[in-house]
């Protein structure tokens, strides 16, 4: 069963796009970007009349093989780990392999990764090490320096999906996080992969799909952008390929 679902638009706003969203993970109170999320759902309504009818997904329903099929985009939230890995990687390999808009930030940045490195790569045996600290193959390993609770510089990629979307060659974003991309960088970019933005460093900090209609993926989380009055300009372009996405299905018209 779905967790929660929330902004439906008043019927005094016929002006609005109206989409159907599954948020992917496991709701708590304690993760701040969950608390954040309503917030920027009444902000896309009200700035940008962006309407998401969005549905909360625990991650052990999400093992279920419908689970996220009808919805017009699928956001992976943060929280992990998850209770559930293979519901989260069973959400993100629909969204991929179905063109559904997919948005994942932070644990749905690593998520996102080891899907398409088992499914996409058929690497099976790759592992996040959060999950699996034994693994042989760990693919998302702990970071050299934790980023959890910091800022940092994010350069993208010219012409990417991602430079398009912020709109910058450089962003400073917020991140609480632990676990980054450790290995197998050529097999998943040989595979389609796009590494779209990095830190000063070179170290992954973005990742997309080029072909797919709207595939993003971020080790920070935009959830945390400003005080949550204005969307992140992620946040916005998942809304936007959402409504888009209900538009060519039939959902919601043009």
């Amino acid at each position: 069963m779905t967790d929660a679902h929330t902004h439906s638009p008043s019927s005094a706003d016929s002006t609005a796009r109206i989409a159907k969203v599954a948020l992917v993970g496991d709701r708590s109170p304690n993760v701040v970007s969950h608390s954040r999320i309503p917030l920027l759902l009444d902000a896309l309504a009200t700035r940008e009349r962006l309407v998401l009818d969005t549905y909360w997904i625990p991650s052990a329903d999400a093992e279920e093989a419908d689970a996220v099929r009808g919805f017009d985009a699928v956001w992976v939230v943060p929280g992990s780990p998850y209770r559930s890995e293979a519901g989260v990687l069973a959400a993100i390999r629909t969204a991929r392999e179905e063109g559904i808009p997919f948005l994942g930030t932070c644990g749905g940045f690593q998520h996102a990764l080891l899907e398409f490195a088992r499914n996409a790569c058929g690497l099976a045996h790759v592992a996040h090490a959060e999950n699996d600290p034994d693994a042989d193959d760990p693919l998302l390993a702990p970071l050299a320096c934790s980023l959890e609770g910091h800022e940092d510089t994010v350069v993208l990629t010219p012409g990417s999906l991602a430079h398009t979307v912020i709109g910058a060659e450089r962003t400073v974003e917020r991140y609480s996080c632990r676990y980054g991309l450790a290995r197998h960088f050529d097999t998943l970019t040989a595979h389609g992969l796009r590494f779209s933005g990095h830190d000063a460093a070179g170290q992954v900090r973005m990742a997309e799909l080029p072909g797919h209609p709207f595939f993003l993926a971020s080790l920070f989380q935009p959830e945390l952008h400003g005080d949550g009055s204005r969307p992140h300009p992620m946040v916005q372009a998942l809304a936007r390929a959402a409504v888009e996405h209900a538009a060519r299905t039939g959902r919601q018209p043009v």
